[in-house]
């Protein structure tokens, strides 16, 4: 039975089918799918047996092919919903009929189920691929079923189910012709999805006793109740010193950022700083080009001094040199000029 085995998941294939194949009755993809009536059902059509060649073929023209499908289907997924998807697309026009097990069945045959018969019920309502649900189906499919529901096919996954003292619990649908199989995916079962929440139970508890849910909901004892909400308190501080952590490296980050920056700054000033300081004041600098043409100015500007008995000193320069207001005067040649004349009664 499709969901029955939660260990491997139920499956279908990935491609999507065609548009033609995809769309079913009208009202199954715009509203729930119906439930079927305990009677069966009371279709007036005549309901001949059909062969997977004639259904194949898209045969009869008067009524689609009725396949039947059947699990437990607890927590609905995925996989569940690929198993139905190929099991409406296994033939052109497929009317399909999804069978669930009740409460009480499961329990007895196959162990506890997360979801309730009502929720699993109304979980397939909601399928697109889903005609019509029986509910509280029967673990085995007799020959007064089949015909109360005009069921004309039965699929599931080709593996043998053992189950109720049973090798295979389709086999006689097999050996009816009635049996059409489809494939289960990979990675997605009930089983794995109650292994996740199993291996992290503390933080599924933590994490609804922080959403308001009692211990006592949750089925914890006083000490394991604090002792999440202990651990959920030590988590928030890792969190804090982590944020700060994050923050600190994030500071330390910036001022070394900051710190390469200028160096790298005082680094370039530094250059420019030498680079004029060198072309002003070099050994072939704009100082020393100044101070040359200083000195060159002040040689043209200033006079020769000429050596004794040189021919170039002339009368006038001797002259000169002996006006009395000359340095070069004897004091007495000095005094003599500075003196007044004698005055005519000395003569």
């Amino acid at each position: 039975m499709a969901g029955r085995r939660r260990g491997r998941g139920n499956n279908a294939q990935q491609h999507q089918a065609p548009q033609h194949q995809r769309a079913g009755p009208r009202g199954s993809q715009r509203k729930p799918a119906a439930f079927a009536k305990s009677t069966g059902c009371d279709s007036q059509t005549p309901h001949d047996k059909l062969t997977i060649t004639q259904a194949r073929r898209g045969t009869p023209a008067n009524r689609p092919v009725r396949v039947y499908a059947d699990g437990i289907f607890d927590l609905f997924h995925s996989g569940h919903a690929r198993a139905l998807m190929q099991a409406k697309n296994v033939f052109p026009n497929t009317y399909l009929i999804v069978g669930v097990c009740s409460d009480e069945l499961t329990h007895k045959l196959k162990g506890y189920t997360v979801m309730t018969e009502d929720e699993r019920y109304d979980a397939l309502t909601h399928c697109r691929y889903v005609d019509e649900v029986v509910r509280d189906a029967p673990w085995t499919l007799t020959t007064e079923f089949l015909h109360r529901h005009k069921i004309d096919f039965v699929a599931h996954d080709d593996i043998p189910y053992t189950s109720a003292g049973s090798e295979d619990v389709y086999k006689h649908i097999k050996e009816a012709g009635m049996f059409v199989a489809t494939e289960r995916t990979e990675g997605i079962s009930t089983s794995d999805l109650i292994t996740r929440i199993v291996k992290d139970y503390d933080i599924y508890v933590r994490r609804n006793l922080q959403r308001g849910y009692t211990a006592r909901e949750l089925n914890v004892g006083y000490i394991n109740e604090k002792k999440y909400r202990l651990q959920e308190q030590v988590d928030k501080m890792k969190e804090t010193v982590r944020t700060v952590e994050e923050k600190s490296k994030h500071f330390v980050y910036r001022v070394e950022e900051k710190s390469h920056d200028l160096i790298h700054k005082w680094e370039e000033k530094s250059r420019e700083f030498i680079s004029n300081f060198l072309e002003l004041f070099g050994p072939d600098g704009a100082w020393h080009v100044i101070q040359e043409r200083s000195g060159r100015m002040l040689q043209a500007l200033s006079p020769y001094s000429s050596p004794r008995g040189s021919p170039s000193s002339s009368p006038t320069r001797r002259r000169r040199s002996l006006s009395p207001y000359s340095s070069s005067a004897s004091p007495s040649q000095s005094s003599s000029f500075l003196s007044p004349p004698p005055s005519p009664s000395s003569v």
